[in-house]
């Protein structure tokens, strides 16, 4: 029997662990690697329901897995010892945990890299852990174009528009990623398990103080609070304050399902302990002017139904980030993107020096990416 490796968290156990196990063992003997306490923690920013040695228990006490353990490591790659020792012959993964750097070890190691299709057993729905905790209905944000215009030190040389949109919560999406995991953590602290009813605006104005009350050294932009609490596509346009000028949403949903059709993300590995995105920054007339005009495209282009423009205004936005904040990205970075490049319309990155997701703009699917649900209401 050839030997199949899997790892991930598998807490709060549910039919959708128990069919995916199903799964990889039709390849052979199943071994799992569970994500210790500490690990689960600095990736999510939360404390298991389970602890490790309850998941571990489950585990093993399942028919498909030959055996199980807890992986000795951290990050992404907290099985990175385990493996090998392990020797697998096929390391399988689930599509929202696939990721370019465990593609590549398994390139390295000489090991079959198989992504699953997550099929439920029989007639049972399909279930994950994300969808069972009940605080996970509040979404998270994506910015399309514009970020960092929010910052008065930024569009003080030129006033500009971030493009956002709110993003179910169909997946637990990895802490520090870009996504506006903070001020997620904030509006839990306030509204514990969605997004209260009311005017929207004044909701998010709610938010952003909250999360940065009198003395806060660093202001998290408005962009994050109202990327959460203002449903469908946002323009948020900025003039040397914290707080939007003018706002216009997107609510018609052949323009949302146009969009959600066109983005596809792949996830990154964590960044390192000792980054910094405000070291050696760049931020000039120029640059801020080039980001400006690339959200104001954006915008068009996505109003327009037009892939290509889009793919087009989606990589200048990018470019002008990096140019003011170099270092938003790294070595490793550019070297997975650079497999993709040739292959897709346009490309940016949430979660600035990793941690986050590359995101791409192309009509047709991209190999093992994840599509998002933008919130409608």
């Amino acid at each position: 029997m050839k030997k199949v490796f899997v790892s991930g968290c598998y807490d709060m156990l549910h039919s959708g662990h128990v069919a995916f196990f199903e799964e990889a063992a039709s390849y052979g003997d199943l071994y799992v690697g569970i994500g210790s306490d500490k690990t689960i923690q600095d990736l999510k920013a939360r404390k298991t329901i389970n602890n490790e040695d309850e998941r571990l228990y489950m585990v093993k006490s399942l028919k498909f897995v030959k055996d199980a353990w807890v992986n000795r490591g951290g990050g992404l790659i907290d099985f990175l010892d385990e493996i090998k020792e392990l020797k697998p012959d096929i390391f399988f993964v689930n599509s929202d945990g696939h990721s370019a750097m465990k593609e590549e070890l398994c390139k390295e190691l000489g090991i079959e890299y198989i992504v699953s299709k997550r099929i439920p057993h029989g007639n049972l729905p399909v279930r994950s852990t994300t969808a069972l905790r009940e605080e996970c209905r509040i979404p998270y944000r994506i910015d399309l174009a514009g970020g960092w215009l929010d910052q008065p030190y930024v569009s003080k040389y030129s006033a500009g528009a971030v493009l956002t949109i709110s993003i179910e919560p169909d997946y637990e999406f990895n802490d520090r990623s870009g996504m506006s995991t903070s001020s997620r953590k904030k509006a839990i602290e306030l509204w514990q398990v969605d997004i209260p009813a009311g005017d929207k605006e004044k909701l998010g104005k709610t938010l952003f103080c909250f999360e940065n009350p009198p003395g806060t050294k660093y202001v998290s932009g408005s962009q994050d609070a109202l990327g959460i609490v203002l449903p469908g596509l946002n323009r948020l346009f900025y003039d040397n304050n914290y707080w939007p000028q003018e706002i216009e949403s997107v609510l018609d949903d052949t323009i949302l399902g146009w969009l959600e059709a066109r983005l596809w993300m792949v996830p990154l590995y964590p960044r390192y302990d000792d980054y910094d995105v405000l070291a050696n920054t760049n931020i000039n007339e120029a640059n801020a002017s080039k980001l400006s005009a690339a959200s104001q495209k954006c915008w068009d282009a996505i109003l327009n139904k037009d892939s290509r423009k889009f793919g087009e205004a989606f990589t200048e936005s990018f470019n002008a980030q990096i140019e003011m904040f170099p270092n938003m990205m790294t070595n490793d970075i550019w070297e997975v993107l650079d497999k993709y490049k040739s292959k897709v319309l346009g490309w940016k990155m949430s979660g600035a020096g990793g941690g986050g997701y590359l995101i791409f703009v192309n009509e047709t699917p991209i190999e093992n990416a994840i599509q998002i649900r933008i919130r409608r209401g």
